[in-house]
């Protein structure tokens, strides 16, 4: 699909596609949508957050959501929830607090200088009167080092301690931010999302988007695995932590390849672990990019980061297809692989209004309490796609051919 063609497929209208699968475009008023969060509401319904703009780094970027209620045949319109017309805001995450607030955090930025983002959180509010109206507080900044960004929800510890996942964005004096020097972190809360201190996951530069499971056989086990998208464009990283998050172990490979492009992993209620993603890696790519910014036309003349000490970010390997990857050993392996949507993936570009751009990318996903099986991705930079599987999805059968 051209640009034009996915514009005017953005009506937020469920269709069934083939037996068993549901899609939709969501509604923006964006040229460009990108980084989309799913988060199930306790009457069964859905919340999309994405962020939308003109391109990702530019001052207009704010965030979105749309909401799906049971049984509607169609998304909810947009609802702006962020409003700095000074910074880029991005990569929204949704949390129900124990107290029953549903929370906002996202990502603020100037222009390309991830390392000099700020972390805000506001409170989400649901119109009584309008069930699709969402607005949210002004919010506040978290008081933690500037240069920590966010992609993945947060985990509630065992000592009520909220745990969320970040990746530092780490500044080289004089140089520009290129990813060379991230690492993963987590942000800990110990009084409701009051206060914060930071702590910083050793032997992780180049492993960002952390995506903690519980892979534990009870409630109690306190095991958990996170799993890391890599700057380096080679493969899922994984860690695992046998005391409910308070210390892991060094990342290592899994079985899965990265594209530097960001993925999502949940718990199945079976116990196996469902990743969300493009599983494939720089191996044989030649054309690529030189950063994620170099197309925003920002006076800086600053020399990119040197990478020595640090990684070299691969930027550009094709985001697609999307696949939902299956583990029965915790996330140490995946051997089960199912296609979702395949296409070129071609990503050399951020435009999102000349067709450049042909990305899968971003997913997202939740598992119904029915079974059913409910996924997010971007689409060519220029809309957020949905899709929902029926119960049964994983089974082996022709209507699962996808």
């Amino acid at each position: 699909m051209n640009p034009d063609a996915i514009a005017e497929a953005m009506t937020g209208t469920l269709s069934q596609r083939a037996p068993g699968r549901i899609e939709a475009f969501l509604p923006s008023p964006m040229v460009q949508n990108h980084a989309s969060f799913l988060h199930a509401l306790p009457n069964g319904g859905l919340i999309c957050a994405w962020f939308g703009g003109t391109l990702e780094g530019k001052s207009d970027i704010s965030i979105f959501a749309s909401v799906l209620t049971p049984g509607a045949e169609a998304w909810g319109p947009p609802c702006r929830l962020s409003f700095d017309d000074d910074h880029s805001e991005q990569n929204p995450v949704l949390f129900e607090a124990p107290d029953g607030r549903l929370l906002l955090f996202h990502t603020v930025q100037p222009a390309g200088n991830q390392d000099e983002c700020r972390i805000r959180m506001a409170e989400i509010a649901i119109d009584p009167a309008d069930p699709l109206r969402l607005t949210a507080s002004e919010g506040s900044y978290l008081d933690l080092p500037r240069g920590c960004f966010i992609r993945a929800p947060l985990v509630l510890r065992e000592d009520r301690a909220w745990l969320l996942p970040i990746f530092r964005c780490v500044s080289r004096p004089g140089q520009k931010w290129t990813g060379s020097h991230d690492t993963a972190a987590l942000g800990i809360s110990r009084d409701g999302g009051k206060s914060w201190t930071l702590e910083t996951l050793s032997d992780s530069i180049g492993c960002v988007h952390m995506s903690p499971v519980a892979i534990g056989g009870t409630a109690k086990d306190g095991r958990l695995a996170a799993f890391f998208r890599r700057r380096q464009a080679d493969a899922v990283y994984r860690t695992e932590s046998a005391d409910f998050g308070l210390t892991w172990s060094t990342p290592a490979p899994t079985d899965l390849p990265n594209n530097n492009s960001s993925i999502a992993a949940i718990r199945l209620a079976d116990g196996r672990v469902a990743m969300i993603c493009n599983p494939v890696n720089a191996a044989g790519v030649s054309e690529l990019r030189a950063s994620l910014y170099d197309e925003l036309g920002e006076d800086d003349q600053r020399p990119d980061a040197d990478p020595a000490g640090g990684c070299v970010p691969v930027w550009g390997v094709p985001r697609a297809p999307v696949a939902v990857c299956l583990s029965e050993d915790g996330g140490l392996s995946f051997p089960s692989r199912i296609l979702i949507e395949d296409g070129p993936g071609t990503c050399l570009s951020n435009n999102s209004t000349d067709g450049r751009n042909q990305e899968m990318s971003y997913p997202w996903l939740l598992e119904g309490a029915d079974g059913s099986l409910h996924m997010t991705y971007t689409y060519g930079r220029r809309a957020i796609k949905y899709v929902r599987l029926a119960p049964g999805w994983a089974e082996p059968s022709e209507g699962n051919t996808r």
